[in-house]
C-alpha cells in the first residue's frame, strides 16, 4: 500500500514522502495514529494544502519533547519485582511498566512510545529507548530488582548474581577455615609432648592410665 507520511517515521521517510508499506503496518499503525493518509490524489493535495500547518505543529511538538528530553535523558527508574535466585522474573517489564515508573517519578511518557527492544524478564539495569517525537529519542534506564536494596546494589555496578557468588565464595571460605581450625587443634592434642593427663589410681597413687 502507498501512504503519505505526515511526520517523519523512523527507517521509513521524512514528512510528505509517498512510501510503499505493508497493509497491515499501514491499518494498524500508521492510519490510525494519524502517521500517514493513503496516497490517493485527493490526499495528496490535502497533504499539499495542509503542509504549512503539519510542519509547524511539528516544530512546536519537537520543541516540546526536545524540553522534556533534556530532563529526561538518562534517568534511572527503579521497578520492584519478583524473581527466582537465578535473576529470573516471575513475569516480564512491560512498556506500561516503564511509563507507571516514569509517572511516579513526575514524568509523562506514553506507553506507546517505549522500546523496550527485547522482553525483560530478569533483573538488572536495562537500557531502554523512549521515542518523545519523531525527531526526538531518549534512553533511561531501568533497574530492575527484587527490593530497594538489591536495586542499590545494582545501581553501585554489581548484579544480584555477582553479591550471590561472592556471598556463596564467602560462605565455603569460612567453613574451610572453620574444619582448619578443628583439624589444627586435634593435631596440638597429639603432638604435645607432655603426653596424656596422669589419672589417679584407686590406692591414691598417680599413674598413666589409657583413658
Amino acid at each position: 500500500m502507498d501512504v503519505i507520511l505526515l511526520e517523519r517515521v523512523s527507517k521509513l521517510g521524512q514528512m510528505g514522502e509517498v512510501v510503499s508499506v505493508k497493509e497491515g503496518y499501514a491499518r494498524n499503525f500508521l492510519l490510525p495514529q494519524g502517521k500517514a493518509l493513503r496516497a490517493s490524489k485527493d490526499n495528496i493535495a490535502r497533504f499539499e494544502a495542509d503542509k504549512a500547518q503539519l510542519e509547524a505543529r511539528n516544530l512546536e511538538t519537537r520543541k516540546e519533547a526536545e524540553k522534556l528530553a533534556g530532563s529526561l535523558e538518562g534517568q534511572s527508574f527503579v521497578l520492584i519485582r519478583q524473581a527466582a535466585d537465578s535473576g529470573a522474573l516471575y513475569g516480564s517489564v512491560t512498556p506500561r511498566d516503564t511509563a507507571d515508573a516514569a509517572a511516579e517519578a513526575g514524568f509523562t511518557i506514553d506507553k506507546r512510545q517505549i522500546d523496550l527492544g527485547r522482553p525483560i524478564k530478569e533483573l538488572g539495569l536495562h537500557t531502554v529507548v523512549v521515542h518523545l517525537h519523531p525527531e526526538v529519542e531518549v534512553e533511561i534506564k531501568l533497574n530492575v530488582a527484587r527490593s530497594q536494596e538489591e536495586a542499590e546494589i545494582q545501581a553501585a555496578g554489581k548484579s544480584i548474581q555477582e553479591l550471590a557468588a561472592e556471598e556463596e565464595a564467602q560462605a565455603e571460605f569460612e567453613i574451610a577455615e572453620l574444619f582448619d581450625d578443628i583439624g589444627g587443634a586435634t593435631m596440638d592434642q597429639f603432638d604435645d609432648p607432655r603426653g596424656p593427663e596422669p589419672r589417679e589410681s584407686e590406692d591414691g597413687e598417680g599413674r598413666n592410665e589409657p583413658l
